[in-house]
């Protein structure tokens, strides 16, 4: 099951969701590695103050559980980009709702609330919740993805055709589901590979479905291919844009859109000024400052540095 999010570095929308067993498998590899962390840090604990009485000994070693249940795995996904190490040998990796990489604050909230529910919620939050998100990922608003998938290929982003670039930024694209756009996104990447018959059914009820959620309508003639196109296309320049400069309200037009097939027109930059090239002084100038080198008489008065000669 996929996702419409982007990831920490923004170089892709949709991604792959890690569901309970690669999670499962991950917890296991963690709780192991804590277990053996928490006995080495006891017996360390013991040895410094085996002559202290039972108080202090109860108090470090209740101090001792606590930075190894939490901290584990609070450092590491903070430090790690979203990863512990049961994470990263599975290809998993927590991410917020939004696409961008954990904070320490999430990681904190996921981790206040797993001994609560490590020996039942968790697993059964993971399976009914669509996002395959526990009580943890519901509470830091972040979601577990997999970042490495055995076979799997990364798929390059939708191109804009260039006639529809300036028609394209004057979409209104608050409809457009993530589902309808991950089912153009597949037809797109997969168009070459279906029968004739099937590509046209299939991209007529896309075009037809599309053009309910996004306004306006396409310029006249435009191909249908061309039209998904443009939407995903400009699509991900919104979100690009979005994750870039956060408090931008939009990214910028490009103007006004001709008609499928005619030329784009851009605007042009405004002309730099040459400055005009150095022009050697007059001749009685030159003769003049001649004359009183001749008689060593200085000049009334020097010239202003880099100024023209009078």
């Amino acid at each position: 099951m996929t996702a419409n999010v982007v990831t920490g570095e923004a170089v892709a929308l949709d991604v792959r969701l890690a569901h309970w067993p690669s999670r499962l498998v991950a917890f296991v590899i963690d709780i192991t590695v804590q277990f053996f962390a928490l006995v080495a840090v006891n017996l360390a604990l013991s040895r410094m103050i085996s002559d202290a009485d039972t108080d202090l000994q109860l108090a470090a070693t209740l101090t001792a559980l606590l930075l190894v249940v939490l901290g584990y795995p609070i450092a590491l996904e903070t430090l790690w980009g979203g990863r512990t190490l049961g994470k990263a040998a599975l290809g998993l990796r927590v991410v917020r709702d939004d696409g961008a990489p954990e904070r320490f604050r999430h990681a904190v909230a996921r981790a206040i609330l797993m001994p609560l529910e490590f020996w039942g919620p968790a697993l059964l939050s993971s399976i009914i919740s669509r996002r395959a998100k526990r009580l943890g990922d519901l509470l830091a608003g972040t979601v577990v993805v997999q970042t490495r998938v055995p076979g799997a290929h990364t798929s390059l982003p939708v191109a804009m055709p260039p006639p529809l670039a300036m028609w394209a930024s004057t979409l209104d694209l608050s409809r457009l589901s993530d589902d309808l756009a991950l089912s153009v996104r597949q037809f797109l990447s997969r168009q070459h590979e279906l029968h004739p018959a099937a590509r046209e059914a299939m991209g007529q009820q896309l075009v037809a479905a599309v053009q309910i959620a996004v306004t306006p309508a396409p310029p006249p003639g435009t191909p249908g291919w061309a039209y998904l196109s443009a939407v995903l296309a400009e699509r991900r320049r919104r979100e690009e844009w979005r994750l870039r400069a956060p408090s931008a309200m939009a990214p910028p037009a490009y103007g006004q859109p001709p008609a499928y097939g005619q030329p784009a027109t851009y605007p042009q930059p405004p002309a730099v000024a040459t400055p005009p090239a150095y022009q050697q002084p007059p001749q009685p100038v030159q003769v003049e400052l001649r004359k009183q080198r001749e008689h060593d008489t200085p000049p009334s008065a020097p010239p202003t540095p880099f100024a023209p000669p009078s």
